[in-house]
């Protein structure tokens, strides 16, 4: 007869992306997908947009390690909005009272500090614009213009659609909008995300420059869906903006959940994030062992 164990939990959520918090110093846990599917199903599990594991790190300059499944339990390398929700978590249950924590991911190490009691600062990676880095597959795109290297045309669904890749440690596409209150989001990201140019798959981004300093942003993440945010694909839509001249390097970010400010200096800086996040409740979930 199996026995079940209790694991503890808990549901934060930052501009309306939610997650299933777990805390994988305190207690141990092995994980499968089918189970991940289950907890992440909104009507019969708990219902999230990714999974966040805080774990020891595996160097001595780091304070923890992170580690992200989408809902569909599959591993993502980053998760923007994630970031933000780990670090408060991490002070509210005492794992740690500093204020600047250093993280291990699969994208690389990122930095969080706390800017007041619910603010935190993020510094992700410098952003990757090489195809082998993103990783994206020229082979299957036509250059969108001779005089820009960075756009490209890739079909899906017998429509043509102008992307700019880029990595934010995890790939993303952007899509320029005039208007992207009436698209489809979830049937065009649908068609984009597992195409054949990005290997890895890819976010989907939808911009709407407004000006100089604000855009509007609506995302397909990657074995997800459509989210009310995604604070990635904030920092990959400004810099897909800015190599293209349409934004500065400080630009405040409107998501359907909220709004993200994103600072891109230069193009050899690093991606600079500032945003809140929530705890909702703790709760435990019985598991098999």
């Amino acid at each position: 007869m199996s026995t079940k164990k209790k694991l503890t939990f808990y549901k934060m959520y930052s501009l309306g992306n939610d997650f299933m918090v777990v805390d994988g110093i305190g207690q141990s846990l092995q994980l499968e997908r089918e189970a991940i599917q289950q907890w992440s199903d909104r009507n019969t599990g708990i219902g999230f947009d990714q999974l966040l594991i805080i774990e020891p790190p595996t160097e001595a300059h780091a304070d923890f390690c992170y580690r992200i499944y989408n809902a569909d339990g599959s591993s993502a390398q980053q998760c923007g909005n994630g970031t933000r929700c780990v670090a408060l978590l991490v002070n509210y249950i005492g794992l740690s009272a500093k204020t600047e924590l250093i993280w291990q991911s699969l994208a690389g190490d990122f930095q969080t500090t706390f800017t007041d009691s619910s603010q935190i600062l993020t510094v992700m990676t410098v952003p990757q614009l090489e195809e082998a880095k993103i990783p994206f597959d020229a082979a299957h795109a036509t250059m969108a213009s001779e005089q820009h290297h960075a756009s490209y045309c890739i079909r899906a669904q017998d429509d043509v659609y102008a992307i700019t890749p880029v990595s934010m440690g995890n790939p993303h596409a952007v899509i320029f909008n005039d208007d992207i209150t009436n698209i489809d989001v979830d049937v065009i990201g649908a068609s984009l995300t597992n195409h054949p140019a990005f290997p890895e798959g890819a976010n989907v981004g939808f911009c709407q420059v407004i000006d100089k300093s604000f855009i509007r942003l609506r995302v397909y993440e990657r074995g997800v869906g459509e989210t009310l945010a995604c604070g990635t694909g904030a920092c990959a839509a400004v810099v897909a903006a800015r190599i293209h001249g349409l934004v500065g390097p400080r630009v405040k970010v409107s998501l359907p959940g909220g709004k993200l400010r994103i600072t891109w200096p230069t193009s050899d800086a690093a991606v600079t994030m500032n945003g809140n996040a929530c705890l909702v409740y703790q709760g435990e979930i019985a598991m098999e062992q």
